[in-house]
């Protein structure tokens, strides 16, 4: 649930990556009926932060900052994420009865998805415990429950109209996801305001620019082409409940993966790349060319036409989902 927070308390109950959808424009109300407030810093995932620029200069605000975080793929509720976590990740013990305290989780950079906990639900998040688990050995089936539809249909990963963007893609992960470094985007001077603002106050320590290796393309096409989803939409009926690869044969292929796949910027760009193309062949097998070319932001065409013209597997996927039409 969204809050207006207006203590140092109140902002740190909004921690840890919890990743299902909110109603984050419903504090407006409250924020209509509190005129004392005239500076306002709204934090938000794409699709809340379009919503919230639509309306800004109706709120009678004399300051504004926008912090956003990176975001694909949300689960439709809380209860979905959950039961994400009871099917897919059973190692934390979401079960009925399990006192394991869940703080967050991730899909991280080393290709595993990351479950922050307390063991006992009483312990300190400044010392949590961590399950690791590979993307291979989830069951592939939970996307079709625990990913929203809008979300299949959305193409702002990056959080374009944010202010100031947060999130781990970009950033190398040389420790567990509490202390890695993040990646922060700085789109303008407001911005440039907010981190200046941080870094004097001694809550925010800097590192290099960001930087990357690896090529990208071929990662995120082969992601493409083996996504359960994607699957579903070439092929047509129900999602049959699959198991994942075995662990042992998962933490192989994710370790194979982190030591030879996109690092840094090019693994962001990976991961760009998959979620736009995999959510392209989602708009065009639901609604058609027209209108799925006609929901694609600029740089989201350009990325769509440049696979098109260089994949062919893309196009066949292309193809298929036109010829069902």
């Amino acid at each position: 649930e969204p809050i207006l927070a207006r203590t140092i308390t109140d902002v740190l109950r909004g921690r840890g990556v919890k990743p299902a959808l909110a109603p984050s424009l419903r504090i407006l109300d409250e924020l209509k009926h509190s005129p004392e407030v005239k500076r306002l810093l709204f934090c938000g995932v794409g699709c809340a932060v379009q919503a919230f620029r639509a309306v800004q200069d109706e709120l009678g605000l004399e300051e504004v900052y926008v912090l956003g975080t990176n975001c694909a793929d949300n689960s439709p509720t809380s209860e979905d994420a959950r039961e994400f976590l009871r099917r897919g990740v059973p190692e934390v013990g979401m079960e009925d009865g399990g006192k394991k305290e869940i703080l967050g989780y991730e899909f991280m950079q080393d290709f595993r998805v990351h479950v922050k906990y307390n063991e006992d639900g009483r312990g300190s998040s400044s010392s949590p415990s961590y399950e690791r688990k590979p993307y291979f050995c989830l069951p592939g089936d939970v996307a079709d429950f625990a990913i929203a539809d809008s979300c299949l249909a959305c193409f702002d990963y990056t959080n374009s109209l944010a202010d100031v963007v947060v999130g781990y893609m970009g950033a190398p992960l040389d420790s567990d996801m509490a202390h890695s470094y993040q990646t922060v985007t700085v789109r303008n001077a407001r911005g440039e305001e907010m981190i200046r603002s941080a870094v004097n106050a001694g809550r925010l320590d800097m590192g290099p620019e960001a930087t990357g290796k690896g090529g990208h393309e071929n990662f995120a096409m082969a992601t493409v082409s083996s996504d359960k989803l994607v699957q579903k939409m070439v092929d047509g009926g129900e999602m049959k409940e699959q198991k994942g690869m075995p662990r042992f044969l998962g933490e192989i292929m994710a370790s194979v993966m982190t030591a030879v796949g996109p690092k840094g910027v090019s693994f962001a760009r990976y991961s760009i790349d998959y979620h736009l193309l995999r959510n392209y062949l989602h708009c065009l097998n639901v609604w058609g060319e027209e209108r799925a070319n006609g929901m694609l932001p600029e740089y989201s065409v350009d990325i769509v036409e440049k696979y098109l013209e260089t994949d062919e597997s893309f196009r066949k996927l292309v193809e298929s989902l036109k010829s069902k039409r």
